[in-house]
């Protein structure tokens, strides 16, 4: 169980903290609630090309980084379709250093013309390389603009086209981190050996003065419900043919995401779990499988996906995949297969409780999807889940209606 209280300064910024007694070093964690789906669809990008720019240092500070390793510690940052997270680990004593450094990019980001260029050539190149240049690189932009058709999330976190970011203007850029970058929509978490009112005072000390320039953050309509499927097949150098099935399911606060976790948990859990047993092992049909949930904020994807093997044709593979969907419905799921995956991810959440970085980022992920008090209850909720269950969200979500089939082929 992770102990915090919380805060909000006057400015609106979030403060959450967690005593740990145990480490002697901080985990400092700043959560910004923009991501991909706060794009406008002719100019995406921008949220990652921040998580870049945020690194290109400030009016007070040119070289984040020297800081950090002067103060003995680590920093990096991520961005995805909901939010970007920047955090920092450093020796307790420091933590100072860490707070004085976010607090100055949040209102001093150097947004220099020759700054914004240099980050726009990287985040180009990195979307030529990775995506473009690079074997199965596009196979995730595909899917996901099949399975949506108007939500942001259509999009990866890397923009719909490099010409996105190329063309970007620095008026554009500066607009971005005004809206998006200010204290009212952050949030702060810290987990250290320090008394919950001595981080809040540091909050204070170091962002309290910070003004708040709210922007009215306007809302996403949902994605319309999948009625009938949808299929598209590619042809691409790479070296063996993959299949995709892609499966619209419930948002992050729904107790189907919970069974969506659990249900990719049982498919695709390690190498005694059913795709790797059945299809890799049995019957030889794939090199790779896997099963995975998107877990976004919004209404998010189940993903079936396999390497074939150049023995086996797409038919086969294709009807294997239904054949494992088949038998999850008809409720073909033992009780051993159930507490096994229920005790894994208890097993994992006790030991990210040890960690003082794992509780600061999760404390400002959890503030950020509405439900903070949901950090100690997930355990909970996964005990409640039965094989019925899973069964049920078979049936309901692997429809033939709902799917979206990505055929990924290897030119001959």
């Amino acid at each position: 169980m992770i102990t915090y209280d919380k805060i909000q300064l006057k400015n609106g910024l979030t403060v959450i903290a967690n005593r740990d007694r145990a480490s002697r070093m901080a985990a400092v964690n700043l959560l910004y609630k923009v991501g991909a789906r706060n794009e406008s669809p002719t100019r995406t990008g921008l949220a990652h090309l921040f998580e870049h720019l945020m690194f290109r240092g400030t009016h007070q500070v040119p070289d984040f980084d020297t800081p950090v390793q002067m103060a003995c510690g680590e920093n990096n940052a991520f961005t995805n379709n909901d939010y970007t997270d920047f955090y920092i680990t450093l020796p307790t004593a420091n933590i100072e250093t860490a707070l004085w450094l976010e607090s100055d990019r949040m209102t001093g980001l150097n947004l220099s013309a020759e700054a914004i260029e240099i980050e726009k050539r990287v985040v180009v190149e990195e979307f030529r390389q990775r995506y473009l240049n690079q074997p199965y690189g596009d196979q995730n932009m595909l899917l996901r603009d099949m399975v949506y058709t108007t939500h942001p999330y259509r999009w990866a976190t890397i923009g719909l086209t490099p010409e996105h970011i190329e063309q970007a203007t620095a008026e554009e850029i500066r607009d971005f981190y005004q809206r998006f970058y200010h204290p009212s929509n952050a949030i702060l978490s810290v987990s250290a050996d320090i008394e919950a009112q001595e981080v809040f005072e540091l909050a204070e000390k170091w962002f309290g003065d910070i003004e708040d320039k709210p922007y009215a953050i306007p809302a996403i309509a949902p994605e319309p419900v999948q009625t009938a499927a949808r299929r598209k097949e590619v042809e691409r150098d790479v070296p063996a043919t993959t299949i995709t099935i892609a499966f619209q399911m419930g948002e992050r606060l729904s107790r189907d995401f919970f069974l969506g976790d659990m249900t990719s948990d049982l498919l695709a859990g390690g190498d005694s779990a059913r795709l790797y047993e059945r299809l890799i092992k049995r019957k030889r049909l794939f090199a790779s499988t896997n099963a995975y949930i998107s877990g976004d904020l919004d209404r998010g994807m189940f993903v079936f996906t396999g390497q074939l093997l150049p023995t086996t044709s797409e038919a086969d593979a294709e009807t294997a995949i239904w054949e494992e969907i088949a038998d999850l419905q008809a409720g073909n799921i033992s009780e051993y297969e159930i507490e096994k995956v229920k005790n894994k991810f208890e097993a994992n959440t006790l030991f990210g409780e040890l960690n003082v970085m794992n509780k600061a980022m999760n404390m400002g992920y959890y503030e950020m999807i509405g439900d903070l008090p949901l950090i100690n209850r997930e355990v909970e909720i996964y005990r409640s889940l039965s094989a019925a269950d899973v069964a049920d969200f078979s049936s309901r979500i692997f429809r033939p209606e709902n799917a979206s089939t990505l055929i990924y082929r290897a030119a001959k």
